[in-house]
């Protein structure tokens, strides 16, 4: 490290006392939003019912499931995967995604979450 330059700044969140954002998903806590060091958000995401399909074309997500219902899934491009605690999936941009059943999740997205970059494949192919 050169003594001249000041030396990287870490930082701390507790994700639960984060206020809740109304999503797709459920509710989500998102952190480091604000952080310019880190190229992503993580969220602590609560899905207390079947989550509305989207994709993104630009965000890469990874779910890692905390904790979920036995019979809990994620559905990627139509095709559900069943999931327990601990499970980690890597949702590329593109691939509509949802969860089914109720879960909390840690998810970390790359570049930082825009909602602009959220796309719901009933509005945005509407004859489909």
């Amino acid at each position: 490290m050169n003594p001249s330059s000041s030396p990287p700044t870490a930082r701390l969140v507790h994700l639960p006392d984060l206020p809740p954002v109304d999503c797709p998903c459920g509710q989500a806590r998102r952190g480091f939003a604000d952080c310019t060091e880190f190229p992503g958000t993580i969220h602590l995401t609560n899905i207390h019912t079947d989550a509305r399909a989207h994709f993104h074309q630009r965000l890469t997500e990874v779910y890692t499931i905390l904790d979920c219902d036995a019979d809990a899934a994620i559905e990627l491009d139509g095709v559900a995967q069943s999931v327990k605690p601990l499970t980690s999936v890597m949702i590329p941009p593109g691939v509509v995604h949802r969860a089914v059943g109720r879960m909390t999740v840690l998810i970390c997205c790359i570049p930082k979450f825009d909602p602009h970059d959220e796309y719901f494949p009933d509005e945005y192919f509407p004859d489909e």
